[in-house]
């Protein structure tokens, strides 16, 4: 999956990093960076996917559409779409751009909105990645949880480098007797859940 990475995804994933690291000392307001992942979280989320039951695949905060490319890796391994959400517009119009570029258009349903209202008719979910604004995640876990298949994942990002802001959803996940969750320490920080 890693060793032969399409040339336009590489590229893409090659500029979305340089605008990152732009966006991270420039100045760039918080709500305007592309704040993505690092490339060893992308990897590992391409793993976890790969594994994950039968089901479908999302992803909620597409941002410019840099997670999402590592997630179509493996979804496209398993020859289904990934399905991801972006609210902001201009983040919107940067993923479309990322997918085009990087021709994954055919593997990735990019959807508008806000996913707290359009996950409503999701059912059977094997993947979900939580990369969205940090208090909302207690409402994600609530809605994604419940739709989880037996095995499926749920991951959340960001929970060491916002682990004062996110103690609380952490302590949820791991007293929930519905999953079995662990933090990992690779890049931000993941919460895995695994649906019992």
């Amino acid at each position: 999956m890693f060793q032969n990475i399409n040339k336009k995804i590489l590229e893409r994933m090659s500029y979305l990093e340089k605008l990152d690291a732009t966006d991270r000392t420039d100045g760039t307001a918080h709500l305007k960076r592309v704040r993505q992942i690092p490339p060893e979280t992308g990897k590992f989320l391409a793993l976890m996917v790969s594994m994950a039951p039968n089901g479908k695949i999302i992803e909620i905060g597409t941002s410019a559409g840099y997670s999402t490319l590592w997630l179509s890796l493996a979804s496209n391994k398993r020859s289904q779409k990934v399905t991801t959400f972006e609210l902001l517009a201009e983040k919107i119009k940067l993923a479309k751009e990322t997918f085009r570029l990087a021709g994954v258009e055919d593997i990735v349903e990019l959807i508008e909105g806000d996913a707290k209202e359009l996950l409503a008719n999701i059912e059977n979910i094997s993947f979900c990645f939580l990369d969205a604004e940090k208090d909302d995640y207690n409402n994600y876990y609530d809605i994604i949880i419940p739709k989880l298949v037996t095995g499926g994942l749920l991951i959340a990002d960001n929970v060491i480098s916002h682990q004062e802001a996110l103690e609380l959803f952490v302590g949820k996940a791991q007293n929930d007797d519905r999953v079995d969750a662990l933090v990992v320490p690779i890049g931000k920080g993941e919460l895995v859940c695994k649906r019992i």
